[in-house]
């Protein structure tokens, strides 16, 4: 993250992880400017991140909680329809792209709710104010078990759990996605997460 780190960059926060995101992204911005690379404050090289999600009242929380306002902005958003706001935050910091974009953990839920074109129309949304993209998408076991825990509720399966034919091993058909239709190449495999998420880091060609 050293090569990455001078420069802003924007943080996809996924609802399902209520306030504990909001702790991930003050811990992320305070691991970025520590390192030695970092330490040359400057306007133009000062760190900034923004975090966004749909869940409202998540993000009241993380505005209320946040103790670096000054260098960490919260937002509602959704990114598969509205980018205008992403545009304005660059353009209020005088970059064309977002330096790193972080996509953690989110992918499934767009995907169960909303089906393959809103995960497609997801990526490409990322890819396209994002000069790097960090991706950890869910395996499709995790698909299989959320689906398994909403009928433990009583409830019915997601909408779109049973038409997706985006299937398998969706972190790969992401990568292809974002290669082959978003001008992002994969620069780097973390390898997989404790839960066997695979984490990407691609780069703009």
């Amino acid at each position: 993250m050293k090569k990455l780190c001078p420069a802003n960059y924007a943080k996809v926060r996924a609802a399902c992880q209520g306030n504990a995101r909001q702790e991930l992204s003050v811990a992320f911005y305070k691991h970025l400017v520590q390192e030695p690379e970092c330490q040359e404050e400057s306007e133009e090289r000062k760190v900034h991140l923004l975090g966004f999600d749909l869940d409202e009242i998540l993000i009241q929380r993380a505005q209320q909680n946040n103790p670096l306002p000054g260098s960490i902005s919260f937002i509602t958003l959704d990114v598969t329809k509205d980018t205008d706001r992403l545009q304005h935050y660059l353009d209020q910091h005088g970059c064309s792209h977002f330096h790193l974009c972080l996509c953690l953990a989110v992918t499934m839920w767009v995907h169960l709710n909303h089906g393959d074109a809103s995960l497609l129309q997801l990526l490409s949304r990322l890819a396209s104010v994002s000069q790097h993209l960090l991706l950890e998408a869910q395996p499709w076991k995790c698909y299989c078990s959320a689906a398994r825990w909403l009928r433990k509720l009583g409830r019915s399966d997601f909408d779109h759990f049973k038409t997706l034919k985006i299937r398998g091993d969706v972190a790969e058909q992401a990568r292809e996605h974002l290669e082959g239709h978003c001008g992002m190449e994969l620069i780097r495999s973390f390898g997989s997460t404790t839960w066997d998420r695979k984490l990407l880091l691609f780069k703009r060609r």
